[in-house]
């Protein structure tokens, strides 16, 4: 089987090359072999029979996504469930809500009043632990005290912080008085920063004084210093000072302590009314050509997307402790750590922790010493597991697991095996996850007590429509390579590109009457779907999409680049790994020196996720005779692969 995915993946290099003219070979897609989970598991999910459960949803789409959204609760219920106008959806039309309401409020009416909803551990070890009703006030205090400095529903906000509890606090409070909130990962540079704040107009940034990675102290304050210089819009700054001995000066005239901000306001902050087509918060991803998009997702469709994968994907049940390894910077922990989780009901973990730090153990200690259920990881992390070994696991009692999830970017065979029998020890059903920033909430998986492939991410749930197609949209043969799309709207699903619609209609248009998600797919003859990568210029390293146009636009920014063109080159820990192919502007030599300063301009620049691991420099590159760069023939002679179709490159 092993053999049989490195096949897959050296035809899927081909195929990309050619445009997926080419076919893959039936016999090695099909021959990957199932794990049947323990029956048990299927007796008690939440959805006990996928194939049931998705023809019901085939039956009557609307009345599906009704059900689901009648467990929440609503002010107004709509009136409409689906308006479809193609390309653009709502949904519950005409229905008010606010999503923390479902999130803390109506837990707090129930058993749950005093049941954990969060647990936060730190690097060295502190904890802190909140219940549905500390959080509950929590909230209500930063909601009043942003209200305090003038934030009003419809501003945005931008928050850029490390992984604390502050953190998913600030953003259920953006959540409660309308204000749509824009997270921001707290590893991105001086302009990565700029950008996003100037794109949404933030009217205000939440931040820190140091994030903590490593057992070094990383100045957030500072990077926010430097990005707000030529950012009109920010009024003003909020920082949560950590560092109590020492607590960093802040400027009166636009800096405002977190805790005072807070301090004095009413205990009480009645949820803003919202529509259910009101934009609930941006979040930019990287785009393939020009500036990341800001990627608008709205109150009702997202909670109702999110509260439902959150409860029949990873099956949580009241009991469960809830551990997903991502940040709120990324989509995954906006759905899966803060709204999809809490609007369940979930006893969810952070951690401000990396996987092998201050030893490989460290992720394990944690599910040790809190009972961690239901683990929710990227297959980066499974494949450091991997490399260190099973030893580090084996030091742990780690028996409470009972269901693994991967997300982030395929899960390859070995990692998979590896995953199931040392970390689920032959046991744990694993949900391998594909969705997108775009998509706000999981869309194909193997759902819990049915048959899983190595290799497979596996259905689209009850609810979903989503094929492999050629480029004309007509379905592909079993075992045929193709673009994987989605074929009717989902409740999840963005609305909008902030301020830019038309890339908005991209997403839409480029293969006929589909959402074209941008990657490239295997159908087995059982329906299970094999996501085997990018299709256009999007690099996914360590489950992070990184944008070929940021990381060429950081290197020319550098006085010595006159040109830069990267590509993807596949790595087994990280996915893969950024090469860079630079033209040097004259009066530059090339040396190591020179490779060193760049590798640290795009740190400082955009953050260390985006750093080349390796730099040539090259007199030319290779492009059409309309100037475009071509950076699949460069990825072509870098895998040794055939470049295929040359024949628009200029002379």
């Amino acid at each position: 089987m092993h053999s049989a995915y490195r096949d897959v993946q050296e035809t899927k290099e081909r195929d990309w090359v050619n445009e997926m003219t080419e076919s893959f070979d039936v016999k090695l897609v099909e021959q990957a072999k199932y794990y049947t989970p323990d029956p048990s598991y299927r007796e008690h999910a939440w959805t006990q029979n996928y194939t049931q459960a998705y023809e019901e949803f085939l039956a009557d789409p609307e009345e599906f996504w009704a059900k689901i959204a009648r467990h929440l609760e609503w002010f107004k219920p709509w009136n409409k469930v689906r308006e479809w106008d193609y390309p653009y959806a709502k949904w519950f039309l005409g229905a008010q809500l606010n999503i923390t309401h479902n999130c803390l409020d109506r837990h707090i009416e129930t058993h749950r009043r005093n049941k954990v909803a969060l647990i936060w551990r730190g690097e060295e070890g502190e904890e802190r632990i909140y219940t549905y009703m500390k959080l509950y006030r929590e909230v209500m205090r930063c909601a009043n005290g942003l209200k305090r400095i003038g934030v009003q529903k419809g501003d945005r906000v931008c928050i850029y912080m490390p992984m604390v509890p502050e953190q998913i606090i600030a953003m259920l409070a953006c959540a409660r008085i309308g204000a749509v909130h824009s997270v921001v990962f707290g590893g991105f540079g001086v302009n990565a920063l700029n950008m996003r704040i100037n794109d949404a107009d933030a009217k205000v940034v939440i931040t820190a004084d140091v994030a903590i990675r490593r057992g070094k102290t990383i100045q957030l304050k500072t990077t926010v210093e430097e990005a707000i210089i030529n950012a009109p819009s920010v009024e003003k700054v909020v920082v949560l000072r950590r560092e109590k001995d020492q607590p960093v000066e802040l400027h009166p005239e636009i800096e405002i302590d977190f805790e005072e901000m807070m301090n004095g306001t009413p205990k009480e902050c009645p949820p803003e009314v919202m529509d259910s087509e009101d934009p609930l918060f941006i979040l930019y991803t990287s785009g393939s050509t020009g500036p990341p998009k800001g990627i608008v997702h709205t109150c009702g469709g997202y909670m109702v997307g999110t509260y439902y994968t959150s409860l029949h994907v990873f099956d949580i049940k009241d009991n469960d402790v809830y551990w997903c390894t991502a940040d709120p910077g990324w989509i995954t922990g906006h759905s899966y750590i803060v709204y999809g989780p809490l609007a369940v009901g979930a006893t969810v973990v952070i951690a401000e922790t990396t996987p092998d730090y201050p030893d490989p153990g460290s992720f394990w200690r944690i599910v040790q010493d809190l009972g961690v259920t239901v683990f929710y990881t990227a297959p980066t992390a499974i494949r450091m597991f991997m490399k260190v070994g099973e030893t580090w696991p084996s030091k742990y009692d780690i028996r409470s697991l009972r269901v693994l999830g991967s997300v982030g970017e395929p899960l390859n065979p070995e990692a998979f095996e590896w995953y199931y029998k040392f970390i689920g020890d032959n046991r744990c059903p694993i949900v391998d996850t594909w969705w997108q920033t775009e998509t706000g909430m999981q869309m194909i998986t193997t759902m819990i007590g049915e048959r899983m492939r190595p290799g497979f991410a596996g259905k689209p749930i009850p609810g979903i429509v989503a094929d492999v197609v050629n480029k004309e949209g007509i379905p592909v043969a079993p075992g045929t390579g193709g673009f994987l799309v989605i074929k009717e709207p989902w409740p999840a699903m963005l609305r909008t590109v902030f301020k830019n619609d038309e890339r908005y209609r991209k997403y839409w248009e480029t293969i006929p009457g589909c959402y074209t998600a941008g990657d490239l797919a295997v159908k087995g003859h059982d329906g299970y779907i094999m996501v085997i990568g990018r299709a256009d210029d999007i690099i996914i390293v360590s489950g992070h999409n990184i944008g070929t146009a940021e990381v060429e636009s950081a290197l020319v920014s550098h006085q010595a680049v006159a040109e830069a063109a990267v590509i993807g080159k596949p790595d087994p820990m990280k996915g893969n790994t950024i090469k860079a192919f630079l033209i040097l502007r004259v009066g530059h030599t090339p040396s190591d020196r020179l490779k060193s300063d760049l590798i640290y301009h795009v740190r400082m620049t955009l953050g260390p996720i985006a750093m080349p691991q390796e730099i040539e420099f090259v007199e030319k590159l290779p492009k059409t005779r309309s100037g475009k760069i071509m950076r699949r023939v460069l990825k072509a002679k870098e895998l040794g692969i055939d470049p295929g179709d040359i024949s628009t490159l200029e002379e």
